[in-house]
């Protein structure tokens, strides 16, 4: 990492317009550098920093202390001001909440959430892995593999946040992009993986960057001759209805939702809309939809790591008719069912991880949306498949 040559243009004056006064004493910055080796090597997912109190790490899901001395605003600052990419530095004058992404050497990507607390500056940093790993790697069933065979519709993955769905979108893409003769656009605030072209091209486009938002990026990107199309959130009503018209246009749409299931991220696609406009909509969702992927992590048995798991809806001709007909209730007993066309419930996941000894049945449990369910499957009631 190296510091950036417009000192006058650093966060000093961000801060000031926060109301944020640097520390005038010369106390030394701590070695935040070789804190992130640290945290990278030790296979942290997130790090904290924040004035007054030393380091946060997330691990596994768990929120650890460090002995590291308390962060002064001095340190938080130089630190900032080293990462924050020159060509956006002018941009943060007019704002207190900002995202971006940095590398650190050859060792990792971390995706930054740069926010002030009390008019005081604080990082939150997620590890993205140089690595893209595969959908095996993340103990996908093979279904889910299916999704980078289609050649147009819409494909999201949802879950909460810290749900592991940039992975598992990121998974799926590089498994297009390894196999397949395709151009693959990806819009991203920020670009997290980096991907390089094999059998398809690959062209990254970032927010505030290389376009100026997610609906003017698939607006244009469809310019672009692309075949896929990556959108790294839908986050509002005017990216949904460009993102359903790209799918609807013949291209592969891939995006993620803050959604926990399915049902709710259909109902959350449609209620995004007016009233007069949610019938249209509802038929062009059951048009394109071909499937959703809701993602949940769950501590492994061993205790080291966490291991992916998921609700999956394959759109089948009943999917789309539930869904024109506004039957939501009736996928989640097709979901129940883990033999039809590959889908299954959260739950039919937590059990296969549970039978196949990769996770307690307590963490199991912690994770279901229905518990009592999950509790009478591993006791025994469940008489269905076992495999994936």
């Amino acid at each position: 990492m190296s510091s950036l040559d417009n000192p006058m243009s650093d966060l000093s004056v961000v801060g000031a317009a926060a109301g944020l006064s640097p520390n005038a004493s010369n106390e030394p910055a701590i070695d935040l550098d070789t804190f992130l080796r640290m945290a990278v090597a030790q296979g942290v997912s997130d790090v904290h920093l924040r004035v007054g109190v030393p380091p946060v790490l997330r691990k596994d899901g768990d929120m650890l202390q460090t002995k590291m001395p308390p962060l002064t605003e001095l340190a938080i600052q130089q630190f900032a001001k080293s990462i924050i990419p020159e060509k956006i530095l002018p941009r943060l004058k007019n704002k207190t909440d900002f995202d971006f992404s940095f590398m650190l050497d050859n060792l990792c990507r971390f995706r930054v959430n740069l926010f002030y607390e009390m008019g005081r500056l604080g990082l939150v940093m997620r590890l993205i892995p140089l690595k893209i790993p595969t959908l095996d790697d993340l103990g996908h069933p093979p279904v889910i593999a299916r999704f980078a065979e289609l050649h147009k519709g819409l494909v999201l993955v949802t879950g909460p946040t810290g749900s592991g769905k940039s992975t598992t979108l990121a998974a799926l893409l590089n498994t297009i992009n390894t196999t397949k003769h395709k151009h693959i656009v990806t819009l991203e605030d920020p670009v997290e993986y980096i991907y390089q072209s094999e059998k398809s091209v690959v062209t990254q486009r970032q927010l505030t960057l290389d376009t100026d938002s997610f609906p003017n990026g698939i607006k244009y990107s469809l310019r672009q001759d692309p075949d896929v199309i990556l959108i790294g959130e839908m986050r509002d009503r005017e990216t949904m209805m460009a993102a359903l018209h790209a799918a609807e246009t013949g291209h592969l749409v891939l995006s993620t939702l803050h959604t926990t299931d399915s049902v709710q991220t259909i109902n959350r696609i449609i209620n995004a809309f007016e009233p007069y406009e949610r019938d249209p909509i509802r038929n062009q969702l059951a048009g394109v939809l071909q499937g959703t992927i809701s993602q949940r992590l769950v501590k492994k048995a061993e205790g080291k790591g966490r291991l992916a798991v998921a609700e999956i809806m394959v759109v089948s001709p009943a999917i789309r008719d539930y869904i024109l007909r506004d039957e939501m209730g009736e996928i989640y007993q097709l979901l129940n069912n883990a033999e039809f066309e590959g889908a299954r419930s959260l739950n039919h996941s937590l059990y296969w991880a549970y039978r196949n000894g990769l996770v307690n049945p307590d963490e199991a449990l912690a994770i279901s949306e229905n518990p009592t369910e999950l509790q009478q499957m591993i006791r025994g009631a469940f008489h269905g498949t076992n495999t994936y």
